[in-house]
């Protein structure tokens, strides 16, 4: 499919942070390792890291999967993909298994379905309904699942919402839909629950998709 108007404005947004991406993410690791952990990953498993970015997320999924779990991994932004690609090749040198795709959220086909899913600061591809279509017609029931990123503040702190704005706008087009950022994936999900990080202006979440295990 080609890609979508909200595709390419995102990988023109990705293109102009890219090269300084990794630079801008310190404030942020805990959030991520947090949200890694949510995942409750095991050895063997297979995990799949939901618009990678650069690849930050693959050693510690690949710590706690082991050499004999599998690690896969897509990216729409052809600037992202191409630093995820260095990481993987190195990776998959040391015998780590790495699958990556350079691919959008709405066209991504799973080579397996995996145990866990990692959804780390993807905002725009938990904002589009295609995208929440496609990837959750190929997670089996049962699922786990974590996500974080950025919302608005809570209702009497409003007035810092133009903040979480202007600090989302340079990275997603769906900037403005910071009200409940999850919703699209909470409908899918059983047992869904959130916590606020970054003083109210971030949440961490985690659950099971839903549905009977075959």
């Amino acid at each position: 499919m080609a890609p979508t108007p909200d595709n390419l404005r995102s990988i023109q947004k990705y293109r102009r942070t890219a090269a300084a991406y990794d630079t801008t993410t310190g404030p942020t690791w805990p959030i991520r390792m947090r949200c890694i952990d949510l995942l409750h990953l095991l050895p063997g498993e297979t995990v799949l890291d939901v618009g990678c970015g650069t690849g930050l997320s693959f050693e510690p999924l690949l710590e706690r999967v082991g050499r004999t779990g599998r690690l896969i991994a897509f990216e729409q932004s052809p600037e992202m993909h191409a630093q995820a690609a260095q990481r993987a090749q190195g990776l998959r040198a040391q015998g780590w298994q790495v699958d990556l795709q350079c691919a959008s959220a709405e066209d991504v086909a799973l080579p397996a379905p995996p145990d866990a899913a990692l959804l780390h600061y993807v905002h725009d591809i938990t904002r589009t309904p295609e995208a929440v279509a496609n990837l959750f017609g190929q997670l089996p029931p049962g699922t786990r699942l974590a996500m974080a990123g950025m919302k608005f503040f809570p209702w009497w702190l409003a007035p810092l919402n133009l903040l979480a704005w202007l600090k989302n706008r340079p990275y997603n087009v769906h900037a403005h839909e910071l009200h409940r950022p999850w919703s699209l994936v909470e409908s899918r999900l059983q047992s869904f629950s959130w916590k606020p990080t970054q003083g109210g202006m971030g949440y961490l979440g985690s659950g099971r998709v839903a549905g009977e295990r075959r």
